[in-house]
């Protein structure tokens, strides 16, 4: 305490020091009450507020109120799916294949068209044509609603300027909200079947058009708004013919992502769909661990994924539009292959030549598990009880003779909190307070474990975060929203589900910032890592959850591994981005002063590039919540569980409330993050 006091005062009056400060005095109070008052480190059962049944019974009412009109849009809903199935289950699957052909060809010449032919062939040859096709149906359907809400949404918002905040605010809400708490609601109002993936993938998938609508036409050049009123058009005429159209490039990119996600919410909504489409396939041949199958249908869903990814990316990036006469060639070969061997056409459900494949895949794993048997349960169980159960639980419950071989006394607790003193002091009368101070905040958790950490201590971290990342007003948001969960009955598992996704973005930030690094120091990285990075980014959720389970099976430490696997590309792709797009002048100045790569890198390139990086861990703590909710089903506990609970029990109630408990959870983290962005951008004057 001397060192600290003895430290220079413009160290001790930093709000970042301050607020750590006040951070380590309630977490110490909190250990010391421990024994006097245990309301300080769990919040007592009679505290709670019964939400979960209040959220319930509102909603059943409201959903019973309005479920006569849902019944009614569903049954509207099922001609269009009806029309869309049954146009692409006898479409003959030559005139299919050469339909995406020729428009591949069309769009991006011959590397697109050969996208297209050999991709659809691998679906044929799987045998799960059938299902892809119902599959494509719902697609198909759901991405004109989803475009059409979606652009109207955008379009409301830029017309009308008092609204666009509350649009955003619910747009930021939809896009956290995990995607399972959608269907529970839905489950209610529609039943059982496919119109629940349509509506659940129309809804998932509008959010991303309404942003780039609003984008694209905040992007429009005053320049040409000007021209579009000195011409004379009414304000209808200005919007469709001028303003819309400037804006399209960006509009384009948001017809792009509505399609992905559209797709990654109709295997989603599979798990209550229960009609016969690939998702199905791939969830059935999963449970029976089936993996060779799982295997193959999941690829099917990284194939249609991947083309529909390069065709629609390329329709609205790249103006260029090769020869017409090569498509019209093309689907002219189909048609006369097509009448020619109609009576010889394989029925594609019946095609069975990736059956030896899916074998060979069940006797490989099989074969490879039992040969490395041993080093893969070390690996697994060295992370988990080395690694992840003590930050689950923290030391003084994690360590025994069971796990490390011996027992944790309380001596060791307090020769650690004095260690972590002595660091602290150290980096104090250095004159790196807050640094030491985080030190010791972050010593103490490891100790008691993120699950097992006191709420005064974690509203008050937040509150400290908050309000160093963007103000009072955030530190109060933060805590409220917090209280909200607090009082609900959901606190425990919400820490939970703080702790594997908090792990899995630590291992993102550590692991994708190094390969970014990499990557924008050696350009032959990047050449092998950009391809790893695209498909990754094209896979839906579902089928991250097939590997780890063929090799680690069902676990904690399984969900981590998928979580870790979707969430880490932002991070390498903006760390890179961040490091190779440092100014030319600011280059060339730290080279003529004589500076080493090595100084370039850690004086130059990384401060310039440290508001990219902080969005690039926005973007990774995003995907690791939404991911969460998925990895559920292999064995997660906390708010990922509950509201798979929830689906599967058609309580609403657990449902929505855990879904926003999750949401809160993403929201602040989003928000904080975004501050220290913002405040690297303003340092650099940018």
């Amino acid at each position: 305490m001397t060192a600290i006091t003895d430290i220079p005062a413009q160290a001790r009056l930093t709000i970042g020091a301050k607020a750590a400060l006040i951070t380590v005095v309630v977490g110490a109070l909190c250990l010391a009450l421990e024994g006097i008052a245990p309301w300080l480190v769990k919040w007592p059962a009679a505290w709670e507020l019964p939400a979960t049944q209040w959220v319930g019974a509102f909603l059943d009412w409201f959903l019973n109120g309005i479920k006569p009109a849902m019944r009614l849009f569903s049954d509207l809903m099922t001609y269009p799916m009806d029309a869309a199935n049954f146009v692409l289950a006898n479409t003959p699957w030559p005139i299919l294949i050469g339909l995406v052909t020729a428009l591949g060809w069309y769009l991006g010449g011959l590397p697109m068209a050969a996208l297209g032919f050999f991709g659809l062939s691998f679906v044929l040859a799987s045998g799960y044509w059938a299902e892809s096709m119902n599959t494509l149906a719902l697609v198909a359907v759901s991405v004109p609603v989803a475009l059409v809400v979606g652009g109207g949404i955008g379009i409301l918002a830029n017309e009308i300027p008092r609204v666009k905040n509350f649009v955003q605010a619910v747009l930021d809400v939809m896009q956290t909200v995990p995607t399972f708490a959608y269907l529970t609601p839905l489950l209610l109002l529609f039943g059982f079947g496919p119109v629940v993936g349509l509506i659940a993938s129309a809804i998932y998938a509008a959010p991303p058009m309404a942003r780039n609508v609003m984008l694209g036409l905040e992007r429009v050049e005053p320049e040409i708004k000007e021209a579009a009123i000195m011409s004379g058009g009414t304000r209808s005429q200005q919007l469709f013919q001028v303003e819309i159209p400037a804006a399209a490039t960006q509009i384009m990119v948001g017809v792009n992502q509505c399609l992905m996600a559209a797709l990654s919410m109709v295997i989603i909504a599979a798990v209550i769909g229960g009609f016969n489409d690939i998702g199905w396939e791939v969830l059935l041949t999963m449970r029976k661990a089936q993996f060779g199958e799982s295997l193959m249908a999941g690829l099917v869903i990284v194939v249609f994924a991947v083309v529909i990814d390069r065709m629609s990316g390329t329709l609205a990036t790249e103006r260029k539009r090769y020869d017409q006469r090569v498509v019209w060639a093309v689907l002219g070969f189909t048609v006369l292959f097509t009448a020619a061997f109609w009576l010889w056409l394989p029925n594609p459900s019946e095609l069975t030549l990736l059956d030896p494949m899916a074998e060979a895949i069940d006797s490989g794993l099989t074969a490879f598990t039992q040969a490395n048997g041993p080093w893969l349960d070390a690996l697994k169980n060295n992370s988990l009880f080395y690694v992840l159960l003590p930050l689950r639980i923290g030391l003084d419950q994690a360590v025994l003779p069971f796990t490390w071989g011996f027992q944790w006394t309380p001596g060791m607790s307090f020769g650690l909190f004095a260690v972590a003193a002595v660091i602290a002091a150290l980096m104090a009368w250095r004159g790196h307070l807050t640094g030491g101070l985080v030190v010791l905040i972050l010593i103490g958790m490891l100790e008691t474990g993120i699950a097992n950490l006191p709420w005064p201590f974690v509203l008050t971290g937040a509150a400290a975060l908050s309000y160093v990342a963007g103000g009072w007003r955030l530190a109060a948001l933060s805590v409220g929203l917090l209280c909200t969960i607090l009082v609900s009955g959901l606190w425990e598992r919400a820490l939970l589900s703080l702790y594997l996704s908090g792990a899995a973005v630590f291992s993102c930030a550590v692991v994708g910032g190094l390969i970014g690094l990499a990557s924008a120091v050696w350009t032959p990285v990047w050449k092998i890592v950009r391809p790893i990075c695209d498909m990754l980014q094209t896979i839906p959720l579902f089928v991250f959850l097939i590997p780890v389970l063929m090799v680690f099976q069902i676990g904690e430490f399984s969900a981590f591994l998928a979580i870790c696997a979707y969430a880490i590309v932002p991070m390498i792709r903006y760390t890179r981005h961040g490091l190779v797009n440092t100014p030319e002048e600011m280059m060339e100045a730290a080279i003529s002063s004589g500076a080493t790569e090595w100084q370039i890198m850690r004086d130059v390139r990384a401060p310039y590039a440290a508001p990219t990086i902080l969005l690039g861990l926005n973007q990774t703590i995003l995907y690791a919540f939404a991911m969460l909710v998925i990895a559920a089903l292999i064995g997660t506990t906390g708010l990922g569980q509950s509201i798979y609970l929830a689906l599967g029990q058609a309580d609403v109630g657990l449902g929505i409330s855990a879904g926003a408990a999750m949401a809160i959870l993403a929201l602040i983290a989003d928000r904080m993050v975004q501050g220290f962005a913002e405040e690297r951008r303003k340092a650099l004057g940018l």
